[in-house]
């Protein structure tokens, strides 16, 4: 069984509001282990969740955006949410764990360098992938996006980096450079349509380009009446989560960061969440 680790903060919102009560049998299970960040009241965990300090943060976006999350009122809560995903790959990395699913409030790919929206304040993964260079001298890695929504932020900050491979699933024009790939969906389609483009649009890729981790950006906000409805079951999702765990196992020791993004239904967050880090666990 594959070591999981489950990184989470409480925040303000619905989508949310039944997590971690909604993981009992999963938290329980001796191979997966949680962290959470420090919050009066909150109840106990396995390890606590400490944010990450401004210099890290300095290595993806700039003083000013920093500045403006700051006085957005979302700050610590984005900081959590970054710092989880950071947390998540650097206990990968030294062996601790094998994969793990981030919670986070304050969503990922759309934030740039130095811009930020669409729910998103930091970018954790670029926050992340630049911690595993600083800290292990990582080189490759890949990152997949399946949020119904380009990750314009995510695409920005890597546009000129030949050693991340950004692979996003999401409707719109198919454009291709640089390592970098937006792979078409249609407005409405099936949940095997989907699965296949994963497999041909990321998987394929990544196996030419040897990763040495794989970050998920998984929004489910594509799912049947959701914001970005694109047709897609609760089942894709999981379906999905399987063919990137396998991939992860044939090329990066089974690394894989899954960072949540869109969504705000909290009874398909309910259904959906528990079954896909229950992949992960297995």
């Amino acid at each position: 069984m594959r070591r999981t680790g489950i990184f989470f903060h409480y925040q303000d919102g619905d989508r949310l509001r039944d997590f971690p009560a909604a993981l009992a049998g999963i938290l329980q299970k001796d191979n997966v282990f949680f962290f959470d960040a420090f919050y009066p009241g909150k109840p106990p965990s396995c390890f606590e969740l400490e944010p990450i300090s401004e210099d890290v943060l300095l290595r993806v976006h700039t003083p000013l955006m920093i500045r403006q999350v700051k006085d957005s009122g979302a700050y610590q809560g984005a900081l959590y949410s970054a710092a989880g995903t950071v947390a998540a790959a650097v206990r990968i990395w030294t062996g601790e764990i094998d994969n793990a699913f981030v919670f986070t409030g304050y969503g990922d790919h759309h934030a740039g360098s130095s811009f930020f929206g669409g729910g998103c304040c930091f970018n954790g993964a670029a926050i992340a992938v630049q911690e595993l260079r600083h800290r292990f001298g990582v080189s490759r890695v890949a990152i997949v996006d399946t949020d119904a929504h380009h990750g314009n932020g995510t695409w920005q900050i890597f546009e000129n980096d030949p050693d991340v491979l950004y692979a996003c699933l999401c409707p719109g024009s198919f454009e291709e450079r640089r390592s970098k790939v937006n792979i078409e969906v249609p407005w409405t389609t099936t949940d095997d349509a989907f699965v296949q483009l994963v497999t041909d649009g990321f998987a394929a890729r990544a196996r030419s380009f040897r990763p040495d981790c794989i970050f998920w950006n998984w929004g489910y906000d594509g799912t049947r009446g959701e914001y970005g409805d694109m047709g897609l079951t609760p089942g894709c999702h999981v379906r999905v989560a399987r063919e990137l765990v396998r991939a992860a196992d044939e090329l990066c020791s089974g690394r894989i960061v899954v960072v949540l993004c869109g969504g705000s239904r909290r009874d398909l967050a309910r259904e959906i969440i528990p079954r896909l880090i229950g992949v992960l666990c297995q």
